[in-house]
Formats: C-alpha cells, sequence, structure tokens
C-alpha cells in the first residue's frame, strides 16, 4: 500500500490568506494546485525542483510553480508553492506561496487589475508602468 502523507503548516492562517488571494486573482493556478497537486503530493509524489534537502531531519524542500500568466509573471513574479517534506514521519509542511507582497494585498483589500494584472495599491504607477511597457516590447 502506497504511504500517503498529510499536510501541515508553517502558518496557516498566513498561508491560508494567500491561497485565498491566489483563488481570486488566478483561478487556474488554484484549481491546479486544490484538484491536481494536493492529491499528487499527498500520494506522495513531489513536483516541482528541490531547492535543499537535510539528511540529519530527513527533510527535503520544494519549489513548485504555478500555472502564472505570462504578463502577472513579469511583473509581480511566478506564483509558488513551498513545502518541505518530512520523510519519515510522512508530513508535508506547506511552507508559503509567493509573490507574498502582493498576495497579501490582495487579500486585505480589493485590487484593480489592469490589462488582466493585479495592480498594488502601494505602488500603482509603478506596476501600469511595467504592464505598458511590457505591452509596448511585445508590439
Amino acid at each position: 500500500m502506497e504511504k500517503s502523507f498529510i499536510f501541515e503548516y508553517l502558518d496557516e492562517n498566513d498561508f491560508r490568506k494567500k491561497e485565498r488571494s491566489v483563488r481570486k486573482y488566478n483561478m487556474l493556478a488554484y484549481k491546479k494546485l486544490t484538484f491536481t497537486y494536493y492529491p499528487e503530493l499527498r500520494k506522495g509524489k513531489f513536483l516541482g525542483k528541490e531547492v535543499s534537502k537535510n539528511e540529519k531531519d530527513k527533510t527535503v524542500s520544494y519549489e513548485l510553480k504555478l500555472p502564472t500568466d505570462e504578463l502577472f509573471a513579469k511583473v509581480h513574479g511566478e506564483i509558488i508553492l513551498h513545502y518541505t517534506v518530512y520523510l519519515e514521519k510522512n508530513i508535508i509542511l506547506l511552507t508559503n506561496i509567493t509573490p507574498e507582497g502582493i498576495l497579501d494585498e490582495g487579500h486585505r483589500a480589493e485590487l484593480s487589475t489592469y490589462k488582466g494584472v493585479m495592480i498594488s495599491k502601494t505602488n500603482p504607477e509603478k506596476d501600469m508602468f511595467k504592464i505598458n511597457l511590457l505591452n509596448m516590447l511585445e508590439k
């Protein structure tokens, strides 16, 4: 029988906020995470790239890129799930979802979008400038 892993959280409240933000602003990434990636992880199939290994504690840390709109990725960065696997305990510690800044802000306030990309309330001019510049470069 396959061993199944259980999820634990470094900071569940913070993680859930970011997860809800992903759901709100990138439904494709959220669905992929919930219906494809989580079940695979529970089965012990670790997705993404291995970033570190700790032989002593028998842990392996991974980063899994979620589907991210190309323009969003260029403005804010890729949406990445960070997790650590405790091999002996059959535990997956969900540590973070990045980019933190825009996901936290998206949870706290309703962010507007410009050409399909979330715009930060703290520096909207910078985000809009980046989007316009990237759109200009593509033409």
